[in-house]
């Protein structure tokens, strides 16, 4: 197995390009434990700890520009005020050297419907830039994920950043494990109150082949608090539960050693629930929730 070490994006794309059966690594908290399992025996691996173009962050036109690099402990310690949900779904992952170690790009290459951050990313309505030898694109989060494992990426592209808006309202991250703490979700739920736009974002993760949007709880839930963003009051539990209801009956889940898919829809509704009322009382106390 070939070890490659670019120091230059330039230099990563016209490897990845020469050879686009090289798996990219970075943190490697996905890709080692294969290699380690023997899972994977790629011809080569294409080290991008020396990139430093994806290993910053920045703000570009009123949005977040998240290298691909930068590491969990950075979301939480540098973004937990701009980015809340992705920094509380960052505190969930792994021990602090996972942390340290692994990154956001990392888990968008992996394309795990498990992966920690891709309920926030789609909550935030994310978009992922990516590169090649033969030019720049953006993917729509709702797009990326095309299969379990599979993404949209080309063979010869690299994940360079992921772009989304500060959070303009509360969002929140809950999942469930077989524990507390270093442990795979059974399923996991974000959420995001837009009042700008007077709209609702949600995520799914590990309860269908691929990430997604709870859709019809959105509209259903944007509907009923439409007339509540200038005059906060407290939802109703009919109305907390309908929402936990259908972002539920959203999932497309199965039955593992890790939970039935009958628990998982369970589980679903009632983080749903959960997580929109701590949004909507920090609303209401007009608090746009941090993470740090």
């Amino acid at each position: 197995m070939d070890f490659i070490r670019p120091a230059t994006l330039a230099e990563a794309l016209r490897a990845k390009a020469d050879m686009p059966e090289a798996v990219p690594i970075a943190g490697g908290t996905d890709v080692m434990v294969e290699l380690n399992f023997d899972r994977r025996r790629p011809p080569a691996l294409l080290d991008l700890n020396g990139v430093g173009e994806i290993a910053e962050w920045s703000e570009v036109d009123g949005r977040v520009r998240l290298g691909a690099g930068v590491p969990y402990v950075r979301v939480i310690g540098e973004l937990g005020d701009r980015l809340p949900g992705l920094a509380m779904a960052a505190r969930t992952v792994g021990s602090p050297q996972i942390r340290n170690r692994g990154t956001v790009g990392g888990n968008l290459a992996a394309a795990s419907p498990a992966g920690d951050s891709h309920p926030p990313l789609l909550a935030s309505d994310a978009v992922v830039e990516v590169a090649s030898v033969r030019g720049a694109r953006t993917i729509p989060i709702t797009e990326f994920y095309l299969g379990v494992k599979r993404s949209a990426l080309e063979p010869d592209e690299l994940i360079t950043a992921v772009v989304l808006p500060p959070a303009d309202g509360p969002q929140q991250f809950s999942k469930v494990g077989t524990r507390n703490a270093m442990v795979i979700a059974v399923c996991s739920f974000a959420l995001a109150l837009h009042p700008s736009s007077g709209t609702v974002g949600t995520g799914v993760g590990s309860a269908a082949p691929v990430p997604l949007r709870a859709r019809d709880a959105e509209d259903y839930i944007a509907g009923e608090l439409s007339a509540l963003w200038r005059s906060p009051a407290p939802l109703a539990d009919s109305v907390l539960r309908r929402f936990g209801e259908l972002v539920g009956s959203a999932a497309r889940p199965i039955d593992d050693v890790r939970g039935s898919a009958a628990y998982r829809r369970h589980a679903l509704a009632v983080l749903a629930r959960r997580t929109l009322g701590w949004a909507w009382h920090d609303y209401c106390e007009g608090k746009v929730t941090a993470c740090a």
